[in-house]
């Protein structure tokens, strides 16, 4: 199919994926001299610099849908006229395109050709089964700027809604297929609120008992909180909301919007009605201290938040990525290294070396127990963060109870 192909497109909607497509882009390069290469995505123009470098012929944004159709009825239309130009010709440079953020006219996403839903992440409920899960999202973009994400530069504070008719045929066409659990993808899900709690009742009056998650921010939550109850009536079985730290410092240099007092407001707010927050964090950055490390580990059991927390959140490292908001800041400034084309980020170091090596010392023992429990895994980080920075285990002073359960996908989210 490559080496026949007018045209090869990558999406790139994650560091991961577009880690993953370069060496691809590559062996098309050397199967199919003749082909166009197409990246698409949101990671796609900040790092189009790096991808001309590679070879990629037009480079488009997140918002790429008529672009990439344009794309390929030119190209299509050059290669059936006999004086018309051809994808080789056109390779002198390559072509940035979609810089704008376009506004489309949304159609209903034809999944008709994916693998089945078994092949991708799953549902493990509080009682152990397993669920086929679909994904949609009802809108794209993000009101907000926090420094580290990777929606700002490319969206800048905008988003779009997707109209409420195209949502519900896109659910209805995965609960056809299997699907039992949505997630829904928004970066928030409370960015425009009446829009979401519109479709989530529409989901629970057509869909009986189909489930479903979603990320609010915790100001949002906060914000919103009389929306919480008409969340779980509906069938939201979890919250995801990037805590990011429990430092108010840290928190404000990346301009999260909330403080540790509201990250803990926005859990008792939860509980309180009956949701599951479960809270994300980028647990090693610049500011990070072995003794501010083991405070988020003692502050996550003391609220009992252990079953919450996938494993990997106790070791994710900050992201300096092209185009971040955060290389405004004169402290990371201070600790970066050149643009790194194999992480497609700038490295960083601690001023303390030993909270890197804390940090991948975190990586190992959550790699090496991605088949043991929660609880397993975070007592092993928790002592060995202890023994590094040289300080007693703190436990929480609270009656033990019995381990409760938490729902989860098998493919945490860890941004």
């Amino acid at each position: 199919a490559v080496a026949s192909a007018g045209l090869v497109a990558f999406h790139l909607p994650m560091h991961t994926a577009t880690r993953l497509a370069i060496p691809l882009i590559q062996r098309v390069r050397d199967w199919n001299a003749g082909a166009h290469t197409c990246c698409y995505g949101l990671y796609a123009p900040p790092n189009a610099e790096y991808l001309r470098r590679v070879g990629v012929d037009t480079i488009l944004g997140p918002e790429h849908e008529a672009d990439l159709v344009a794309l390929a009825a030119a190209l299509t239309e050059a290669r059936a006229t006999p004086q018309g130009s051809t994808a080789a010709d056109e390779r002198g440079s390559a072509i940035l395109v979609g810089s704008a953020l376009p506004r489309l006219a949304f159609i209903t996403p034809d999944r008709g050709d994916l693998p089945p839903l078994d092949r991708y992440a799953h549902l493990t409920r509080e009682d152990g089964e397993r669920v086929l899960v679909g994904h949609t999202e009802t809108s794209r973009g993000c009101k907000h700027l926090c420094r580290h994400c990777p929606i700002v530069p490319v969206y800048n504070g905008r988003f779009r809604i997707i109209p409420s008719d195209v949502v519900m045929d896109d659910i209805r066409a995965q609960v056809a297929r299997g699907a039992r659990h949505i997630t829904f993808g928004d970066a928030d899900f409370f960015n425009g609120p009446r829009h979401a709690l519109g479709i989530v009742t529409s989901l629970a009056e057509q869909f009986p008992g189909l489930t479903y998650d979603v990320t609010i921010k915790i100001e949002h939550l906060l914000k919103h909180a009389g929306h919480l109850p008409m969340l779980r009536d509906t069938g939201c079985l979890f919250v995801t909301s990037a805590v990011e730290s429990i430092d108010n410092r840290v928190l404000a240099l990346l301009e999260k919007g909330h403080t540790r007092e509201d990250f803990v407001e926005a859990v008792r707010l939860c509980r309180e009605v009956g949701l599951v927050l479960t809270p994300t964090f980028v647990a090693f950055t610049p500011w990070t201290s072995l003794e501010g490390y083991c405070a988020l580990l003692e502050t996550i059991e003391a609220m009992d938040l252990v079953e919450g927390v996938a494993p990997i959140q106790l070791a994710i490292r900050l992201l300096v990525s092209e185009g971040s908001r955060l290389l405004d800041l004169h402290d990371i400034a201070q600790v970066i290294d050149r643009f790194d084309p194999q992480m497609l980020a700038y490295p960083w170091r601690h001023p303390d070396a030993r909270v890197d090596r804390l940090q991948e010392e975190a990586i190992e023992i959550v790699a090496a127990g991605s088949k043991a429990s929660r609880p397993d895994v975070f007592e092993k980080v928790s002592a060995l963060a202890h023994r590094r920075a040289g300080l007693p285990r703190q436990r929480p002073r609270r009656t033990p109870r019995a381990r409760t359960l938490v729902p989860y996908l098998n493919e945490p989210w860890y941004c």
